[in-house]
């Protein structure tokens, strides 16, 4: 039987593991991806850009046209186990499927590990940061403005002073912004529907990769 030289094996299997690593190693840089397509006037109102800590109501589907360039690095932070932190994990996931997103998941295990997690994703250095679930409210609030260059997004809930890196998505029967506010009167879990956690994520990335950073995108 005739064998290829050893040296022709070696350079294989260099190629073969350099491809893997072109593909999932985050810590190689390169440009920051862009958004593909556009928001349509009902996004933002005719006034363009909202101003820094402002809400924002955009007309149902005035995201749709915008889509992340494929292999946008999203690191997804999870924590709890209730109904409106799957829904969105569901939702986020179903999203980075459907737009060709290179996902990575964090999740909490536990109280103690709330803020060790949120350290973990920033060591991932991806594109964006996506919360889902009302424990890492606190510890984004605590963390976020020490990484000014790093893109947060947050679903479901929102920071109460947040800074130009972190956006939010809210709606009537979610807005939870944190312990020392105490729980929104109109919190509802069962307004985390599928529908409604899809358009969450789907329009805060929107706002994110067009450089609408910074405010509450609030959905009817």
């Amino acid at each position: 039987m005739h064998r290829p030289p050893l040296a022709a094996v070696l350079v294989t299997a260099a190629v073969l593991l350099t491809g893997c690593a072109s593909v999932d190693d985050w810590s190689q840089r390169r440009p920051t991806p862009s958004a593909a397509g556009a928001l349509e006037v009902g996004f933002t109102g005719r006034d363009g850009s909202p101003a820094p800590e402002s809400t924002v109501t955009p007309s149902p589907g005035s995201w749709s046209g915008v889509r992340p360039s494929p292999g946008t690095r999203v690191v997804l932070l999870g924590a709890g186990s209730d109904r409106p932190a799957k829904a969105l994990a569901k939702a986020v996931k179903a999203w980075a499927d459907d737009t060709d997103v290179d996902l990575r998941t964090v999740t909490a295990s536990d109280a103690a590990d709330l803020l060790p997690a949120v350290t973990r994703a920033l060591d991932l250095h991806p594109d964006i940061v996506v919360s889902a679930g009302n424990d890492l409210i606190d510890p984004l609030t605590t963390v976020t403005p020490s990484h000014l260059a790093q893109k947060f997004l947050i679903v479901g809930a929102e920071l109460a002073e947040p800074t130009e890196n972190v956006t939010a998505v809210d709606w009537s029967g979610a807005s939870f912004r944190g312990e020392g506010l105490g729980m929104s009167s109109t919190y509802d879990p069962a307004s985390f529907t599928d529908a409604r956690c899809a358009a969450a994520i789907r329009a805060g990335a929107a706002a994110v990769l067009t450089g609408h950073t910074g405010i509450v995108v609030w959905l009817d």
